[in-house]
C-alpha cells in the first residue's frame, strides 16, 4: 500500500491498524534484512496466525526452530501494542541482557520506520535497552540476574529463549504477580532438554494443564524450506543441534550428560514393572530371582533431610539387566532391613552401599544384621577388596565413597556402559533422571529442583561390575592356573614316588579343593 494518503485515508487506516496488528505490519511495518535493506514486513501464514493467537491468549508458549522469523514477529506486536495502546508496561527478559536487548532494539527499529503520520506517538526517552513513547508506554530489556519488573505492573512480559534461562521456575514466581491485572506472557525458545520451566510449561500446556496457549513451530513450518535445505543446514550440525534448533526435540536437545541416541534407545526399553512390593511398595520388579544368576545390589542412602531419596538397583550380572528397583524415604534402621532381606532374597548378592553421611549408619547395621556379602574398599585408594579380607586389614572400609574424585569416574562409566548398549534399564524413574541428568559447570548433576539418586547407584553398580568383579574374575583366573599347577604336581607325585600312592591330602590338598569351590561358584566371570 502506497504511503502517501491524505487525512481523511490516513485516519482510516489508524483505525484499521490499531484493530488488527497482522495489517499494521504487513503493510506499514518496515524491517531490516541484512540483505536487503530496509523492506516491508512480508509475514507468512504461521506468523499471522501467531498474531491472532497473541491477542486472542493472555499466555502464549511458543516452541520453536530457529531462523523462522519468531523474535522479529514477537518486536512487532509489540510495537503495534506500544504505538496503538496509551500506557503499555512492557518487559522483555532473557538469560543475557543483550539478547533481551536485541529484543528492544527490533522494536525500536519498527517503531522508527512507520510513515510519519501514523507515528501517533512518538519516543521521548530513548536509552540504549528501554525507551518510553509520548502515550506513556515503555519497553526494556532485562537479565535475569536482576530485580527489573518483579515489583510494577506490566502489560506484557516476554520471556526470551525461556529454555535456556536457568532459575525460572523461581523467577516465574515472582513474576507472576506483575501479571495479575490482565498482563500478557509471551515465552518463546528452542528446546534445551527436559525438567526446566520451558519444558514443564509447554508440556503442561499441551495437556491443558495451564493457563499457556502451546505453539509449535519445526523448520518446515517455513514454505521456502524443503529437503534441499535441510540436508544442507544440518551437514555440519550433531544430532544434539539438529534436535535444539531445528526439529523441537526436548528429549534429545539441551546438555544431557547421555546422548541423545543413546536416550532413544533407553526409552525403548521401558516397561511397567511386574510386582510394586516392599514396605512401602516402592520396589520394583521386572524379574524374580532365578538361583542360576549372580546378582549385584547397589543403594544410594538419602542424607537423612527428607530433601532427597534412598534407592536401590538389583542387576542381573549375567545380563546387566536391572530386574528390580527401590526409590523411597525409608528411615536408616527401615532401609537397613529391607536391603538385609532383598539381598538375601537375591541369593546374597554382593550388596554395595555409598558410605557417605547416613549411609555408615546403614551399613553398621547390615554389619549387626551379618550380612554375608558386603562390599569393601581400600580407604582413600577405592579399591575392591573381598569381605573375608577386609576383616585383617585396618584400611578396608565398609561400602562405596562418592567423592570428587571418584563421581566423575562412575559418571564417565555409566555413559560407557550406556553408548555400548551394555546394561538394559527398565525403570521410568531411572530414564526420567537421565532426562534431567545435565552438565552444569563442567560437572554432572541433576538439573535443578531434580534428583540424581538413582543414576549415580547405577553409576557406582557399573564402577564395580567393571572394576570389582573384574578383579575378582582376574584374581580366580590366578587361582585357576595356581590349581592346575598343583593337580599336576599331586599327579606327579603319586606316580613317579614309592609310597605316595593313597597318602593323605594334606593343607596344601584342602586349599586346592578351596579354590575349585570358590573357581565352581565364580566361573561364570571367568571368560
Amino acid at each position: 500500500m502506497a504511503f502517501q494518503l491524505d487525512k481523511k485515508q490516513q485516519v482510516k487506516e489508524i483505525l484499521k491498524c490499531g484493530k488488527d496488528p497482522a495489517y499494521f505490519l504487513k503493510n506499514f511495518a518496515r524491517i531490516s534484512h541484512p540483505m536487503h535493506g530496509l523492506i516491508l514486513f512480508n509475514t507468512y501464514d504461521f506468523q499471522d496466525d501467531l498474531l491472532q493467537d497473541f491477542n486472542d491468549y493472555r499466555f502464549n508458549v511458543i516452541l520453536k526452530a530457529r531462523q523462522l522469523g519468531i523474535s522479529t514477529i514477537t518486536a512487532g506486536y509489540i510495537t503495534w501494542m506500544m504505538l496503538f495502546h496509551r500506557d503499555k508496561a512492557i518487559l522483555v527478559m532473557a538469560t543475557k541482557f543483550a539478547t533481551a536487548g536485541n529484543l528492544v532494539k527490533k522494536v525500536k527499529g519498527i517503531m522508527r520506520n512507520v510513515p510519519d503520520w501514523l507515528s501517533i506517538a512518538t519516543i521521548n526517552v530513548d536509552n540504549r535497552t528501554s525507551f518510553e513513547l509520548s502515550n506513556g508506554s515503555s519497553i526494556k530489556a532485562a537479565s535475569t540476574s536482576g530485580d527489573a519488573g518483579r515489583s510494577e505492573a506490566l502489560s506484557l512480559l516476554v520471556l526470551d529463549e525461556a529454555a535456556h534461562i536457568e532459575g525460572l521456575e523461581e523467577l516465574w514466581t515472582g513474576l507472576y504477580p506483575t501479571l495479575s491485572t490482565g498482563g500478557r506472557c509471551i515465552a518463546l525458545s528452542t528446546p534445551n532438554g527436559v525438567g526446566n520451566w520451558f519444558h514443564k510449561t509447554c508440556t503442561d500446556a499441551s495437556a491443558n494443564a495451564n493457563n499457556f496457549n502451546l505453539t509449535t513451530l519445526m523448520w518446515d513450518v517455513h514454505p521456502d524450506r524443503g529437503e534441499g535445505w535441510f540436508k544442507k543446514e544440518t551437514k555440519n550440525m550433531s544430532k544434539r543441534q539438529i534436535a535444539q534448533e531445528l526439529e523441537c526435540n526436548f528429549n534429545t536437545s539441551g546438555e544431557t550428560v547421555i546422548d541423545p541416541d543413546c536416550m532413544q534407545w533407553l526409552l525403548s526399553n521401558v516397561k511397567e514393572p511386574k510386582h510394586r512390593t516392599g514396605f512401602d511398595r516402592n520396589f520394583w520388579i521386572w524379574e524374580e530371582y532365578d538361583p542360576s544368576c549372580n546378582y549385584l545390589a547397589v543403594a544410594d542412602v538419602s542424607r537423612g533431610d527428607g530433601a532427597d531419596y534412598s534407592t536401590l538397583h538389583m542387576i542381573k550380572l549375567e545380563t546387566l539387566e536391572i530386574v528390580g528397583e527401590y526409590q523411597g524415604k525409608p528411615t536408616p534402621d527401615m532401609y537397613a532391613n529391607f536391603l538385609n532381606q532383598v539381598g538375601r532374597e537375591f541369593g546374597n548378592a554382593m550388596l554395595v552401599v555409598e558410605n557417605n553421611n547416613i549411609g555408615y549408619t546403614v551399613l553398621d547395621k547390615l554389619v549387626d544384621h551379618q550380612y554375608p556379602n558386603l562390599y569393601y574398599s581400600v580407604k582413600s585408594t577405592h579399591e575392591y577388596i573381598e569381605q573375608h579380607q577386609a576383616e585383617y586389614t585396618n584400611s578396608a572400609i565398609a561400602g562405596f565413597t562418592t567423592s570428587m574424585k571418584t563421581r566423575p569416574l562412575i559418571v564417565a562409566k555409566l555413559e560407557e556402559f550406556i553408548r555400548n548398549k551394555l546394561i538394559t534399564v527398565y525403570s521410568s524413574r531411572t530414564i526420567n533422571e537421565m532426562k534431567t541428568f545435565i552438565w552444569r559447570n563442567g560437572k554432572p548433576q541433576a538439573m535443578k529442583g531434580y534428583h540424581d539418586d538413582l543414576i549415580m547407584a547405577l553409576a557406582i553398580a557399573c564402577w564395580v561390575r567393571d572394576t570389582a568383579i573384574q578383579t575378582s574374575s582376574r584374581d580366580l583366573n590366578y587361582q585357576k592356573a595356581f590349581l592346575n599347577s598343583i593337580i599336576t604336581t599331586k599327579t606327579s607325585i603319586n606316580t613317579q614316588i614309592n609310597g605316595q600312592i593313597g597318602y593323605k591330602k594334606d593343607e596344601l590338598f584342602d586349599k586346592m579343593k578351596e579354590y575349585e569351590k570358590i573357581y565352581d561358584q565364580y566361573k561364570w566371570i571367568i571368560k
